[in-house]
């Protein structure tokens, strides 16, 4: 099981590698704004995981575990997203589903996935509470 902390790590390991982009510990600790000897430390934690492979001051690469686990943060962060974009949530979106996304269990998120696909298919029950929350707002 992996700590929020490197589950962040290898989720933005995970968005270089898909970009192709070569990644090493500078582009982490830039991106996630952490200094180099704690993304070090991270990468020896997913390499003892096998999710990585990594030489000291070398290129980071994903190994098939890594790769799946990664694709899956990106999806769970995307999902969470788009529930409050499609909840009108008056907030940062990005900011707030990343500090959804670790806490939530993996039932909640089959559940909000669930609910995604029913108001991607019932477009009149989305559009009966987009209608719903003006009204409330005002309230």
């Amino acid at each position: 099981m992996l700590s929020p902390s490197l589950e962040d790590y290898l989720e933005e390991i995970y968005r270089f590698t898909a970009n192709r982009h070569v990644v090493r510990v500078t582009d982490i600790s830039h991106k996630l704004g952490v200094s180099l000897p704690s993304v070090t430390k991270a990468m020896g934690k997913l390499r003892t995981g096998g999710y990585i492979t990594y030489q000291k001051y070398g290129m980071i690469d994903l190994t098939d575990k890594g790769r799946q686990m990664g694709c899956y943060l990106v999806e769970r962060n995307t999902l969470l997203q788009d529930f409050l974009r499609t909840l009108c949530a008056n907030c940062d979106v990005a900011a707030e589903a990343e500090a959804m996304e670790h806490y939530l269990s993996q039932a909640t998120i089959v559940s909000i996935r669930r609910f995604m696909v029913f108001i991607q298919e019932n477009p009149d029950v989305y559009r009966r509470f987009l209608e719903y929350v003006p009204a409330v707002r005002q309230s």
